[in-house]
């Protein structure tokens, strides 16, 4: 497959490397040359140095060969106009990064009249990730599958907990909540454990089954299951302006702390719904004037990670049952764990684990077993990857523990006419299925490429 990356900040960087990786075809394209010479010199991949919306730039790269065009320069303009033009121009699918809430709800005529295959938003999928973090109150993290039916939560284990010490096996002692726990980091180590790996705290676990089985395990193992209700943000950025949209229907109030003057008028008009305080949110004073001790959650959204850090990490010294701060270096996470704040999230990363997907859905459109939802957890390492079976899915009815799997793999929930099952050895894979499969460094394109290769 060929692809096309226009831009080379953060998310164009993390796509040509997992892309690369993956083994596509890769062209990249930007302005700057010595960041193409860069990346070229880092990676498997092609480069054209020059305006991705230039039409002779973008012969010079053959988007007319190209199966998928991804634009994702810091101007929506030039996104949409390097789409338009690449589709002119022959490319198959065209993908845009496009942040302007105006343009972003104009998504469905981008798509249905000028023919773009998807447009990504990351403030808007991170307030989606937040708003899921915020509503599951002891989760880090939230993932959903098969239309909501599934979860994958990230906890950290606390000193005292039950789960300290605990093997696997002796899960159901202390919970008879139907989960698995699907994935380990303990300090930078990652592991996919079996029955006999022991927990410890500090450990992050990952954590699959539906809503109902996790908000049980959560209450039996003694994780925090209070409804977080006030919710304040540090910043009134697009990300604060969606969360808070978001947060209202479900009856959350926001207070947006914002310096800026004129953005806090236009936050007021558009949402009447919250509190918008023109003052400096990392002021502790102005914190404890509004109510901070209170309050359930902090969000820190402000344009520095390290200040949103420090803000997260400061509202749990005032009182703040769970703080969230934006983080756009992932080299940050060991810093976090230590400093003890309870979520973290990274626009730039959460849009390209939604690309890749897009991408294997591409490559397999005939199957109906092809990638249907995917996440990367575990600091990026790990997939939790969703299938459909099929009648071209190997080894249907016959039981996992006669099956050939993959290392480094596991199966972490069967979807099955609407009903979670987490499977043993004595399940086995019925066609009409949905599959939750959690695999270490293993890219998965098709639902077959979770069984080991026969050689007989």
């Amino acid at each position: 497959m060929n692809i096309v990356i226009i831009g080379l900040g953060k998310v164009g960087q993390m796509l040509t490397h997992y892309l690369s990786d993956e083994g596509y075809n890769v062209v990249v394209i930007d302005y700057n040359q010595q960041k193409v010479e860069n990346i070229v010199n880092q990676y498997d991949v092609l480069g054209v140095s020059g305006n991705g919306a230039n039409f002779h730039v973008l012969e010079e790269a053959e988007v007319d060969k190209a199966d998928i065009v991804i634009s994702v320069t810091t101007s929506d303009e030039l996104n949409i106009l390097s789409c338009l033009l690449a589709k002119q121009l022959g490319a198959k699918h065209i993908i845009a990064r496009v942040r302007n809430p105006d343009y972003s709800m104009q998504s469905d005529i981008l798509k249905s009249q000028l023919g773009f295959s998807m447009i990504i938003n990351p403030e808007l999928e991170a307030a989606n990730d937040i708003r899921r973090t915020i509503m599951f109150s002891s989760a880090m993290r939230i993932d959903t599958f098969a239309k909501g039916k599934v979860e994958i939560i990230e906890l950290r284990i606390k000193n005292g907990m039950n789960l300290d010490s605990l093997s696997l096996n002796q899960l159901s002692t202390v919970s008879k909540s139907q989960v698995l726990i699907c994935a380990v980091k303990r300090d930078e180590k990652v592991m996919i454990p079996n029955g006999d790996f022991v927990l410890k705290s500090q450990d992050h676990i990952y954590v699959v089954g539906s809503h109902k089985d996790l908000t049980k395990f959560c209450l039996d193992t003694g994780f925090a299951s209070h409804k977080l209700k006030h919710v304040m943000i540090i910043g009134g950025s697009k990300i604060a302006y969606y969360l808070a949209r978001q947060l209202a229907v479900h009856g959350i109030k926001t207070k947006i702390f914002e310096r800026n003057h004129q953005r806090c008028i236009e936050l007021s008009e558009k949402l009447p719904y919250s509190i918008i305080i023109e003052g400096d949110g990392s002021d502790e004073n102005i914190l404890l004037e509004e109510g901070i001790k209170r309050g359930d959650v902090l969000v820190s959204l402000t344009g520095l990670d390290e200040e949103n850090i420090v803000l997260a990490l400061a509202s749990k010294q005032l009182g703040i049952k769970k703080s969230i701060a934006k983080v756009n270096r992932m080299n940050l996470n060991g810093v976090i764990d230590q400093l003890g704040i309870d979520s973290i999230v990274d626009p730039k990363a959460l849009v390209t684990s939604q690309i890749i997907r897009y991408i294997r859905v591409k490559e397999n459109h005939d199957r109906s077993s092809s990638v249907q939802t995917l996440y990367k957890i575990v600091n990026e390492e790990v997939e939790a990857v969703e299938f459909v079976v099929d009648e071209k899915t190997k080894y249907c009815d016959i039981p996992f523990a006669d099956v050939n799997m993959k290392k480094d793999l596991l199966v972490g929930g069967i979807i099955r006419h609407n009903q979670m099952i987490i499977p043993n050895g004595q399940d086995a894979l019925h066609v009409g299925d949905r599959i939750i499969v959690i695999a270490y460094h293993i890219p998965l394109k098709d639902i077959n490429d979770i069984f080991e290769e026969s050689h007989s």
